[in-house]
């Protein structure tokens, strides 16, 4: 017999990293996002008896997905026997169910012969595609994508999407309903179709990573789990559509802002400042392989907003000092950010480098602007800029009501810890 907490402690550490391939593997056998989740957490239930009785399994991932798929598959063969029991309680209903059924059988023959895996390497990858599906809204799209393929929590999804909890589980139920009332089909896209999808995919994707850069809850400032998988998935977009600018642009924004993970927390998990980060730890391999990337993308054309992103990075990094960064270019490249990518976030942003080149008085006109968009009335870092804004004006007052205003947003305890030493800076200690 195992321990009972060594197990406890292998499920919950499964679930953390492998819950998206385990769903993403019993999808493909459901053919439903309902019955597929159901399984993958009866799955999770039965390790929780099963490992203990015989060890935590060398491969947790594959035991996991095995039995999901054991699940999936006995659940449809009992929902086959009961329609073949009682024809004629349900003679119209099971017709048209085994229309369906035998529908969703030959997408699954013909995506089996048409050999998924040589389009779309990865099992999760391939679920991010199919789940962008033109026919759901983009705001569905992410919802559905970041709570069920990405295993996110939906109070984590609703964070990181600057809505309610409630309006978040709307829209993936939602999601689910237009995906069976619509009949989309559980299949890997067509390479053709791949494009088409794209924009979307490198949505979730790059929402993953920052998921895992700052974990919207939790004890820790970083999920690492989430950020190497949002990684390798960039990757393996970059080895699938090479030519694809924008793809070429997330992986560099990864690059470079992944290169600080070592630097952002002392040894006791205190967030440091960008100004506080020791550079000489950042990652040079990866800051290089980033700039090829990105030096090839301008090159290129028209930049998109993840090669703008990338730059803005990059020029912060290549700052020998936080003081020495090249203040007045990175607005000039925010600019034209907000020009392909009108976002209120982007716009936020860009108040930290306009404060420093231009001072705090002028980022305030920003900043006061801003605050009457509905969008940023939950993002508690309007607050905190703002609050480093009357900090650096002497406003101490000001400042500790704003940072106040920040920590009541924030779920992340190294930025709660964080912002409470500030507030306590300038004005009584937060209790």
């Amino acid at each position: 017999m195992t321990d009972a907490d060594d197990v406890a402690r292998a499920v919950a550490d499964a679930h953390r990293r492998e819950w998206a391939f385990v769903l993403a593997a019993t999808v493909r056998v459901a053919q439903d996002f309902d019955l597929a989740e159901e399984c993958v957490q009866e799955a999770y239930a039965a390790a929780l008896s099963a490992w203990r009785r015989d060890g935590v399994p060398a491969k947790p991932a594959a035991w996991l997905t095995t039995t999901a798929k054991r699940r999936a598959m006995d659940a449809i063969r009992r929902e086959r026997t009961l329609r073949s029991k009682l024809p004629l309680l349900i003679e119209l209903e099971g017709r048209e169910g085994q229309e369906d059924q035998e529908a969703r059988e030959g997408q699954q023959h013909h995506q089996d012969q048409a050999d998924p895996e040589a389009t779309v390497p990865d099992e999760r990858l391939r679920l991010i595609f199919t789940c962008c599906h033109p026919a759901l809204a983009q705001e569905a799209q992410l919802a559905l994508t970041l709570r069920l393929v990405c295993g996110l929590s939906t109070p984590d999804t609703a964070r990181m999407l600057l809505v309610s909890e409630s309006t978040m589980a709307a829209r993936i139920t939602r999601a689910k309903k237009k995906i069976s009332a619509a009949r989309i089909p559980f299949r890997v896209p067509r390479a053709a179709e791949l494009p088409d999808r794209l924009g979307a995919v490198l949505g979730v994707v790059h929402l993953l990573f920052t998921a895992g850069h700052t974990a919207p809850s939790g004890p820790d400032l970083l999920r690492t789990e989430l950020t190497d998988r949002a990684l390798f998935l960039a990757r393996t977009l970059r080895d699938l559509m090479p030519d694809e600018p924008e793809v070429r642009g997330l992986l560099a924004l990864f690059l470079v802002t992944d290169t600080r993970r070592a630097t952002r927390t002392d040894a006791d998990g205190r967030l440091l400042r960008l100004e506080e980060q020791d550079r000489s730890q950042w990652d040079g391999e990866a800051l290089a392989e980033a700039h090829e990337l990105i030096v090839a993308g301008l090159r290129g054309g028209r930049a998109g907003r993840y090669l703008l992103q990338a730059a803005i990075a990059s020029l912060y990094a290549q700052a020998p000092t936080y003081e020495e960064t090249d203040w007045s270019q990175l607005v000039v490249l925010y600019d034209r950010l907000l020009a392909v990518w009108p976002s209120p976030t982007v716009a936020l942003n860009r108040t930290v480098p306009l404060s420093m080149a231009q001072g705090p008085e002028k980022a305030f006109d920003a900043v006061a602007e801003l605050e009457k968009d509905d969008r940023l009335a939950r993002y508690p870092y309007l607050p905190a800029i703002k609050a480093d804004l009357w900090r650096r004006l002497g406003r101490d007052a000001e400042a500790t009501k704003a940072y106040r205003q920040a920590l009541e947003l924030t779920d992340n305890e190294a930025e709660r810890a964080f912002l409470a030493g500030r507030a306590g800076e300038t004005g009584p200690p937060v209790r």
